[in-house]
């Protein structure tokens, strides 16, 4: 006998790694709601994300107005349902005045922050099993992920763009390492060399195309959806990047991921899972704060992490993973 269609109004974050962050939670509600519908209402950036969610009845992007306006447009769209689950981690009053079965709404819990998939998780109250990330992918994406992919040998990727020049790692230093680790007596040896990024991060192209061969160049820098990206990236042998949505969805598709943090912090932030790590410079956070309090100034923090130390660590994780 089928279940009843039971709708879930999911309501997610504005940024990609945030959202990437919390898809575990969907994939859990999908697992153990049987006759689960979404709705899943998420920024314009991350809205993407979902398009192969299963049961999903609608994507809303929730785009910020100043005057929060956004607030009663999405009323005004959800209002009229009656839902089984309104699961908010935006931690809005939208929810409270919602026909409803249940509600889960994020509050800020007291003590010392924890990881943002602990943070996700103590919505539902799964943070001692706190869902890891997880990106649904269809079967149209996975065949355009799968022959983008195709060829021979190992694959480098790299994320190395950010929201902000000040997690930003300089491109040529990006270069450095992976014609250290492509070429000649490198672990990499003979692969390829793929560059993730969005439609505004062409700039990065240039410093990286010279590092290898034309066709052992894979550019993927707003080239496919986001969806499609993530299949991708789980071809890679490893992925090295700045802490930005790019190193979520990489983690998240299983690949050995190396995160490189300045100004932002890995206790919350760290790829997620056990194939994930984090490198940064000499300084602390609180260190970089002192130069820059608001982390809002165009100063790049990112300038002490050596290629020697990127180097090293990389060699170290993929040893680590070998045959994983």
């Amino acid at each position: 006998m089928l279940a009843s269609p039971f709708p879930i109004l999911f309501i997610t974050a504005t940024r990609i790694g945030d959202a990437v962050l919390s898809s575990g939670l969907i994939h859990r509600l999908s697992e153990e709601i049987p006759g689960a519908r979404f709705t899943i209402v998420a920024g314009p950036a991350a809205a993407p994300l979902f398009q192969d969610v299963p049961g999903l009845e609608a994507i809303i992007p929730f785009e910020k107005s100043r005057d929060g306006g956004h607030w009663v447009r999405l009323w005004s769209r959800v209002r009229r349902r009656s839902w089984g689950l309104v699961v908010d981690l935006r931690g809005s009053a939208l929810s409270g005045f919602l026909r409803r079965r249940r509600r889960a709404v994020y509050r800020r819990s007291p003590g010392p922050p924890v990881h943002k998939v602990i943070e996700a998780a103590r919505v539902l109250g799964l943070q001692d099993d706190p869902p890891a990330p997880h990106i649904f992918v269809g079967e149209a994406a996975a065949r355009q992920a799968a022959a983008l992919v195709a060829g021979e040998g190992p694959i480098l990727a790299l994320g190395p763009a950010a929201n902000w020049v000040g997690k930003t790692w300089p491109v040529e230093r990006f270069a450095q390492v992976a014609i250290q680790l492509l070429g000649p007596g490198g672990p990499l040896a003979g692969g390829r060399l793929l560059v993730a990024g969005g439609p505004k991060d062409t700039a990065v192209l240039p410093a990286l195309r010279a590092v290898t061969p034309r066709d052992r160049f894979i550019d993927l820098v707003g080239k496919v959806d986001l969806v499609t990206l993530h299949a991708a990236l789980g071809s890679a042998r490893l992925f090295l990047g700045n802490d930005s949505g790019l190193m979520h969805l990489a983690a998240a598709a299983g690949a050995p991921t190396l995160g490189l943090f300045g100004p932002s912090d890995e206790q919350l932030y760290a790829p997620w899972g056990d194939h994930g790590r984090v490198l940064r410079g000499a300084r602390t956070l609180d260190q970089i704060r002192t130069l820059d309090p608001d982390l809002s100034q165009s100063i790049c923090h990112m300038m002490d992490l050596s290629v020697e130390s990127v180097l090293a660590a990389s060699r170290r994780l993929m040893s680590e993973t070998e045959g994983v």
